[in-house]
């Protein structure tokens, strides 16, 4: 396998853990007494985060297993466009696809919320509670599970295949 499929494979992984470790950071009050964070401190908006970027990594890493190599600017939206592809021509399970976009919009989601407050600056607050966010953030890390453990799955026999030929 290429040094940097390995690299994105590895650093998909890497988001995936902070990912989970940060859902159990924030409903683990003896962990955050551990750690010295607040009791009523949460982190599900990085577990999104880091969720969506275990599967973006996936997908470069899939990518680049084929000779596809996206780089900035919209590297993001070059990469979903041509992992899309894939799926398109029925290479890929829909259901990936579908995966990927679904945690692409709770990024950007994430990501307009931080620009409206940035326009706004101050004039407006959050009203949303940070346990509102619980159910997407465990719905990310399940989405990021089956992506990230398919898409490694799909480059090793790829891999495998291509060195037995």
């Amino acid at each position: 396998m290429d040094s940097e499929v390995k690299l994105y494979l590895r650093r998909a992984e890497d988001e995936f853990l902070l990912s989970e470790n940060d859902m159990k950071i924030s409903l683990d009050i003896r962990l955050k007494e551990i750690l010295g964070i607040p009791k009523e401190k949460t982190f599900f908006n990085s577990v999104i985060t880091h969720a969506y970027y275990s599967i973006f990594y996936c997908a470069k890493a899939y990518l680049l297993s084929k000779g596809i190599k996206t780089k900035p600017p919209e590297e993001h939206k070059k990469t979903y466009l041509e992992f899309a592809g894939f799926a398109d021509k029925g290479i890929l399970d829909k259901e990936l696809l579908k995966i990927y976009e679904d945690e692409m919009t709770k990024a950007e989601v994430l990501l307009d919320i931080f620009l409206l407050e940035k326009r706004k600056r101050g004039l407006f607050t959050y009203n949303i509670k940070s346990e509102a966010n619980i159910p997407y953030a465990r719905e990310s890390i399940g989405n990021a599970k089956k992506f990230v453990s398919m898409i490694k799955l799909i480059i090793e026999r790829w891999d495998t295949k291509t060195q037995n030929n």
